[in-house]
């Protein structure tokens, strides 16, 4: 079932581009590439030749030839086999001056080769001897392709030569590079043409070609031809109508077609697939849109199989508790409670950053709930003897307590500045003492404090105001309206001229999003990155986007360390 377009999509329609549909195999472009080389190995062996062949529709649209000065002998053998000799090779360019050529030659085509780990390791291993980047380009193996699309019975083995002769090429190959390239591509078309019947029919499903599908996944892949190839959000259906799983796409058909076509190899979301029947979707005027309501519809349902957005209700946060001597503790809840640091990142970092406002302001560290007045006999702990609490445990009202926690909310709420001072000077003191774990353990409870404060001023500084913004989109614009930090409305508008049309329609909009619902922080963020983004045009702000000037973006080189040494250490989790 297919949810119809919704009312701002009809106002202002948005024309698929190629992008949006897919590109079918008939449009694109393979570059088929064979070398010739001294060895079998990249370490030790060179290319002594290079051939490729560049097709589109299966019509010729160039080719690349040229024999390479390997730098060394020709061993014999290879001499036997290919007919390069030294003599052939002493005036041919070396491969650092063939390079550039070929990668221009190859631009952004499909690479195909037979045994592609062979060429594609003698090529990367050019590129990175001689400084050149490696394009990235998809990779098509002729050998993978041809145990789909030939039995053993007509191809008891894989040889070029092999398929050739099944095929009938024109060109015989002769292990010369130009002429095994091109036999090479008559063989990939022939071959092509046999696997569309697997739904192999655009540039995105040769994916598939390494990991197929089983038969009785492949045959679900029936549900796409319905969907269609706009933006939007797509919902997997089990047998009695349950949401199984929501996700997102720039193109909703190609992307339902995927999952039963290109191998997935996730075990859930395998599971998934085995369940499902039908599949839904909901056309979205923007990328923006589709986000968000993937997130709403996360959050609302609980799909079986989706991790991310599942459980808004437990995201962290840093508050003190409301007793007459406060603590502080982690909170999990949609919203922020009154007061509170966050939305943390995770748990853990809620964690780290609570042991960091105990060590920086003294706040204690016991979970009891005191009395105002302490009782007969009550003892302390260590920290009081160290100094590092007032102990109003022992000592009441006249502790001097209410200097700390009044210390520790204006932290939580307006400025970290005194927690990530009186940390940096253990900082120094620790690392002046050689005790680098230590000091690094409190270098992460600063950027916990400082980022958890960050998040708050941002995700508070656009829930305090209403928004109208454009941001470019191909030949349009993406147009989108927020108030209280969420979401309202979007609209696609296909030339400048339309932008201001649009941004008037959408102010007269309050969306069909569940405004008077709680504010996710998931979607907060989601609309602080699209607003954030490069080239996004503020058209209309109703109210104050500011935040201020004393806040905790001060301190952002703290969180930018322990970036930096997360990602050093490849842990990119939280980052």
């Amino acid at each position: 079932m297919t949810t119809p377009p919704s009312t701002l999509e009809q106002l202002l329609h948005r024309q698929p581009t190629l992008a949006d549909v897919g590109e079918p195999l008939s449009q694109t472009t393979f570059v088929v590439v064979d070398l010739e080389t001294t060895g079998t190995s990249p370490q030790t062996s060179r290319i002594t030749e290079i051939g490729a062949v560049k097709t589109r529709g299966g019509e010729l649209v160039g080719e690349f030839q040229t024999l390479v000065d390997p730098g060394l002998p020709i061993p014999p053998m290879i001499v036997a086999l290919t007919g390069i000799t030294d003599a052939m090779v002493v005036a041919a360019p070396r491969i650092e001056h063939v390079l550039p050529s070929f990668l221009e030659f190859l631009g952004d085509g499909v690479l195909v080769a037979h045994n592609a780990p062979f060429d594609v390791g003698f090529l990367k291993a050019a590129c990175r001897a001689h400084g050149y980047a490696w394009p990235g380009s998809q990779v098509v193996d002729t050998v993978t392709l041809a145990r789909r699309a030939t039995t053993k019975e007509e191809a008891p083995n894989k040889k070029l030569s092999t398929l050739a002769r099944v095929f009938g090429t024109a060109v015989e190959p002769n292990h010369r590079a130009l002429e095994d390239a091109r036999a090479t591509s008559e063989i990939l078309h022939r071959m092509l043409e046999r696997v569309a019947a697997f739904g192999i029919t655009h540039r995105e499903d040769l994916v598939a070609l390494r990991n197929p599908m089983p038969e009785k996944l492949r045959r679900k892949a029936t549900m796409a031809e319905t969907v269609p190839a706009k933006p939007g959000v797509y919902t997997f259906r089990g047998p009695r109508g349950e949401r199984l799983y929501v996700g997102t796409s720039k193109n909703l058909r190609a992307r339902v077609k995927s999952y039963f076509t290109t191998g997935e190899q996730r075990r859930q979301i395998r599971e998934m697939l085995e369940l499902a029947v039908t599949v839904d979707t909901i056309v979205c005027a923007t990328e923006l849109e589709a986000n968000v309501r993937e997130v709403r519809l996360i959050a609302e349902h609980r799909p079986r199989y989706n991790r991310r957005s599942a459980r808004p209700e437990r995201t962290a946060w840093v508050r003190l508790t409301d007793e007459r001597y406060p603590r502080l503790s982690v909170s999990r809840s949609i919203e922020p409670p009154p007061g509170a640091l966050g939305p943390m990142r995770s748990a853990s970092d809620a964690r780290v950053a609570v042991e960091a406002l105990q060590s920086a302001l003294g706040v204690r560290t016991c979970t009891t709930r005191l009395p105002i007045t302490p009782r007969g006999g009550a003892r302390a702990c260590l920290l009081k003897d160290l100094g590092a609490c007032a102990a109003p445990c022992v000592r009441g009202p006249s502790s001097g307590y209410d200097v700390t926690a009044a210390a520790a909310k204006d932290a939580l709420e307006r400025d970290p500045a005194p927690v990530v001072s009186a940390l940096e000077q253990l900082i120094v003191e620790r690392a002046d003492a050689l005790e680098y774990e230590r000091a690094a353990e409190l270098r992460d409870g600063i950027s916990a404090v400082v980022d958890g404060a960050m998040r708050a001023e941002r995700l508070a500084a656009i829930a305090r105001c209403g928004i109208v913004a454009a941001r470019p989109h191909g030949d349009g614009w993406d147009v989108a309206a927020f108030r209280r930090g969420a979401f309202a409305a979007s609209a696609y508008a296909a030339s400048r001229a339309d932008v201001w049309p649009a941004v008037e329609r959408l102010r007269g909009l309050t969306g069909d999003l569940g405004l008077d619902e709680p504010v996710l922080v998931e979607e907060r963020e989601i609309v602080a990155r699209w607003l954030e983004s490069s080239g996004t045009r503020l058209l209309v702000v109703e109210g104050e986007w500011a935040s201020p000037w004393t806040g905790a973006g001060r301190h952002a080189r703290w969180v930018d360390a322990r970036r930096a040494d997360r990602a050093a250490r490849g842990d990119l989790r939280t980052t």
